[in-house]
């Protein structure tokens, strides 16, 4: 176990933040990679928050995280799906 390891306790409430261009896409496909990781998620566990110039778009979507790997697995698929400028 590393240290990384030791600041988590699994399972656990887990705010993962993604930001990009404000666009539906955006919203659509950066939630069809958590929920394929995490499961669905309701409403109320999804956060958005525009930039003052209306371009960019701030999404945290809080999941139950089971373990190490899935983070892993979200952030990498959120990072490599093209849409994705920054994630949390």
């Amino acid at each position: 176990m590393s240290d990384a390891d030791d600041l988590f306790q699994f399972p656990c409430e887990f705010p993962i933040k993604v930001m990009g261009r404000d666009s539906d896409a955006f919203r659509s496909l950066t939630l069809a990679i958590v929920e394929r990781h995490a499961g669905p998620l309701s409403a109320e566990r999804i956060s958005e928050r525009r930039s003052s110039g209306r371009k960019f778009l701030s999404l945290t979507y809080t999941i139950e995280a089971r373990d190490r790997a899935q983070l892993d697995a979200i952030y990498r698929d959120l990072t490599s799906s093209g849409v994705v400028l920054v994630a949390l």
